[in-house]
């Protein structure tokens, strides 16, 4: 999802890699829909009670995708601020049978979410935390569940691993000043956003503020062990370019050099060539249902 802050990001030049990256998670993921199929009572592939489900924030669909086969009696509706991605989640639909059942909405958060209409299920994967007041975009997702409707919100969870503690180049520990600057450049960005709110980031108590009753946390596992396929490194290149462009103000130049052998070096040291380099990721989703009428 675009949003409009202070960071400056061509989401829908990201399009590829967003999907790459999101296909990666799609084992975790698949077990996540499958909780929130029991949580909302639709283990039976016949089963009707849920109509309409909003992915919010959704890029180029592939969660949007994966809910309309997991939910087959409802219209998944992908919600973003870019056409581009929208369009990526139509093309996939289409791709997997699903013309009809997946359609695009394109909204601008938070300035949008009374048009996003009612829906049984609400998920949204690492946008609430682009909108400067989280709570009240919590209660403004809230008020869009139909009466025992569930709003999951996957948010935090563990930064991804890729490389062992000591890769041979520059000091040892880079991937922990890697989180660590990630941290300093999360809370500059939520500082930076307007209407930027302080809150304690307690989603079960978030959810519950909004209204909801917590129906249970769990995170989801992301393992890709060595030696990883190409689909992976060539996300792993991808996102440390990334790394390097938005970290470097708070990287010494050691750590920026290491980055840099990473992403340009050959078979020993680059990241699309290492024998060492993995994929293991965790992502945790907050669950709440909306009291029954």
């Amino acid at each position: 999802m675009t949003h409009s802050h202070a960071e400056d990001i061509d989401w829908e030049a990201l399009g590829a890699a967003l999907e790459r990256e999101a296909e990666l998670h799609l084992p975790a993921l698949e077990t996540a829909a499958d909780w929130l199929r029991g949580l909302l009572g639709a283990d039976s592939p016949g089963d009707g009670r849920v109509g309409r489900v909003l992915d919010i924030g959704s890029g180029p669909g592939v969660l949007t995708c994966l809910l309309a086969q997991r939910f087959p009696g409802a219209e998944a509706v992908a919600v973003d601020q870019a056409p581009g991605l929208l369009d990526r989640a139509l093309t996939r639909a289409s791709e997997q049978g699903l013309s009809g059942r997946v359609s695009p909405l394109r909204a601008a958060l938070p300035e949008d979410l009374d048009t996003l209409g009612s829906a049984d299920l609400i998920w949204t994967s690492h946008a609430v935390h682009h909108l400067g007041d989280q709570q009240a975009a919590l209660q403004a997702l809230a008020t869009r569940l139909r009466p025992g409707g569930v709003l999951a919100v996957a948010e935090r969870g563990l930064p991804p691993r890729f490389l062992p503690r000591d890769i041979g180049l520059g000091r040892p520990g880079l991937q922990a000043r890697l989180d660590a600057a990630l941290e300093e450049r999360f809370t500059a960005m939520r500082a930076a956003l307007p209407g930027s709110t302080s809150t304690v980031e307690d989603w079960p108590a978030m959810l519950s503020h909004a209204g909801l009753v917590p129906t249970g946390s769990r995170t989801f596992l992301t393992d890709h062990p060595s030696p990883l396929s190409l689909p992976a490194r060539e996300h792993l290149h991808n996102a440390l370019t990334r790394l390097r462009d938005h970290l470097a103000p708070y990287l010494d130049e050691e750590d920026l050099t290491t980055i840099d052998s990473l992403l340009h070096g050959h078979a020993c040291s680059g990241i699309l060539w290492r024998p060492d380099a993995f994929f293991l990721s965790a992502t945790t989703v907050h669950t709440a249902r909306a009291c029954p009428s």
